[in-house]
């Protein structure tokens, strides 16, 4: 439930509220946005007088929420989160592409991989040292000493690093991760959840292969109700019942997103498809959207790439988009951040 405030609330009228309220048991917050302020309730409503709140004359509505999210939901914080990472901003104007291979194969080819997104006007760079594969046969990741290879290429480009967290027992290597990211297939790990919670790195949290939107959002809710509020929502494609495509990129959900959630969205429109001609379409029609971000695999050489070549763009390539998707971004009325 909600207590929407009106202009003529004092201090000392909302104060002599929350004490009432927080006698009923009830756990109470005040959200102070751009035009109203607005008093959250948590727990067993039932003992609340509504009546006898909406009598009081600063109080302009009060409204039951439906939704089983809280911490993400936008009612509860009317204004746009902006996640820190780094020197960089993501949300609120702020747009930031993620670029890298699917997999760190070798230091060479992180750390040219790594140059020449930066030179094409990246955020992030992003790669993967342990990868979850379908196949227990197919290439699984350098593991730690790919995290050591993503790590010289921070200290060689300056660029924030994001990957993958597949087991909490690795967590510990993480140290030095810029964004922890937590895979399509880790999203309901709820304890893997519960844990990063208590970190004080931004998650990057990927929609599940076959999950709804608020399956998504209650996701959000296990880290954020640890106290971890920096959560970056990312949509990468659902399952359906398609086979042109590798999955199917929820358009909708990035306005659906901003409509009921206050946290930033990117897209990941290499994942969504699995074809290296759709990222450019697909990532202009997410800008157009409301995207806050890209994630786009880039690969020094895609034909020989140990997994996901097929989706990788070449850095030539990635220029190209680069070059075309820069002047959306900025009609769009958003700023790109570069490293």
């Amino acid at each position: 439930m909600i207590i929407i405030l009106n202009s003529k609330a004092t201090k000392e009228q909302i104060d002599e509220m929350l004490k009432d309220l927080g006698n009923l048991g009830l756990k109470t917050g005040v959200i102070n946005g751009e035009q109203k302020r607005i008093i959250t309730l948590i727990g067993d409503i039932s003992k609340v007088n509504v009546d006898g709140i909406k009598a009081e004359t600063f109080v302009e509505d009060i409204r039951r929420i439906s939704e089983p999210f809280k911490a993400s939901n936008r009612i509860f914080h009317p204004n746009n989160t902006i996640v820190q990472v780094s020197n960089q901003k993501i949300g609120e104007g702020h747009f930031c592409i993620m670029s890298g291979p699917c997999s760190v194969e070798t230091e060479e080819q992180i750390i040219y991989v790594a140059n020449r997104v930066k030179k094409a006007g990246v955020s992030m760079l992003r790669g993967g040292a342990f990868k979850p594969r379908t196949s227990p046969y197919s290439f699984q990741g350098l593991g730690s000493d790919g995290l050591k290879l993503l790590l010289k290429a921070k200290k060689a480009t300056g660029l924030p690093i994001v990957t993958e967290l597949m087991d909490l027992k690795h967590l510990d290597l993480f140290s030095d991760v810029d964004v922890i990211q937590v895979g399509a297939r880790n999203m309901q790990n709820f304890e893997m959840l519960k844990e990063l919670g208590k970190c004080n790195k931004p998650i990057l949290l990927k929609r599940g292969l076959s999950s709804t939107i608020e399956e998504w959002m209650m996701s959000s809710e296990y880290i954020m109700s640890g106290g971890n509020k920096n959560v970056i929502l990312c949509e990468r494609g659902i399952r359906t019942y398609e086979t042109a495509t590798r999955n199917t990129l929820d358009i909708s959900a990035i306005p659906m997103i901003k409509k009921i959630s206050h946290l930033p969205i990117i897209v990941d429109p290499s994942h969504a498809t699995g074809l290296t001609w759709m990222v450019e379409p697909l990532s202009k029609a997410a800008i157009a959207a409301g995207a806050d971000g890209l994630m786009i695999e880039v690969h020094n050489c895609p034909t020989k790439a140990l997994s996901d070549g097929a989706q990788s763009l070449d850095p030539d390539q990635f220029d190209d988009v680069m070059k075309n998707i820069k002047p959306i971004i900025s009609f769009c009325g958003k700023k790109l951040n570069e490293a």
